[in-house]
């Protein structure tokens, strides 16, 4: 089972679980003051919490599997398994005893929590109780088939190139434009080589102006 076929099972039944859970599971009658028989009908989500509360497990485990790695994938399918169990258990308990949930559902919409009839139940808990078991198995399938999943990212590099070939080839060609910009290397004076002596025509500025000032030529001409 491919990573892909995990994730969307686990989004659908995650949807399936909500609208197995939003239907009329429960229907009875109660009668008040005013009224001596008013209908009484409780939706799988207020019957069975269990069930809405494992719906939205299952949609965050299939978004968690979908973008985790290898250790964050794996949890997210024990608490896909662990959703489906709350939802299976939770719809087996309104369905072995549904009164409780019946009274509450009375007291709640009449505040009378003396039911006249009989409760019935509707074909909905038992496709809640489906939906959880396929939760169940196909987190347990995805699990053994995650071994084989590949990563959700990772570096691509070039067929047949190493590791680190391009960081060095690219060092290289740094420094091979670096030397042939820098141009020719000015020589430089060897050691114990005097400097080469200052040119003779050339005037100092300050004897220059001396000279001008006394009357002289600055030239010597």
């Amino acid at each position: 089972m491919t990573r892909t076929r995990t994730v969307l099972a686990l989004l659908v039944l995650g949807a399936l679980t909500f609208g197995t859970g939003s239907p009329t599971w429960i229907t009875t009658t109660v009668a008040t003051a005013l009224q001596p028989e008013v209908a009484v009908a409780a939706s799988g989500t207020s019957a069975a919490p269990g069930v809405g509360a494992g719906a939205l497990v299952l949609l965050a485990a299939g978004i968690a599997c979908a973008l985790t790695g290898r250790v964050a994938r794996y949890v997210a399918l024990v608490v896909a398994a662990a959703a489906g169990v709350l939802v299976v258990g939770s719809t087996l308990v309104v369905v072995q005893d549904p009164t409780p949930a019946a009274t509450a559902a009375a007291s709640a919409s009449s505040g009378v929590t003396e039911l006249t009839s009989p409760v019935v139940l509707t074909a909905w808990p038992w496709a809640a109780v489906a939906t959880g078991v396929l939760a169940v198995a196909v987190a347990v399938w995805g699990a053994v088939a995650a071994r084989g999943w590949t990563a959700t990212s990772g570096r691509h590099e070039r067929a047949g190139q190493a590791p680190g070939a391009g960081t060095a080839t690219s060092t290289e060609a740094t420094s091979t434009e670096a030397t042939s910009t820098a141009g020719p290397a000015t020589p430089a004076t060897a050691p114990g080589t005097a400097p080469e002596p200052p040119d003779d025509d050339e005037i100092d500025p300050h004897d220059a102006w001396d000279a001008l000032s006394r009357g002289d030529d600055p030239t010597g001409r």
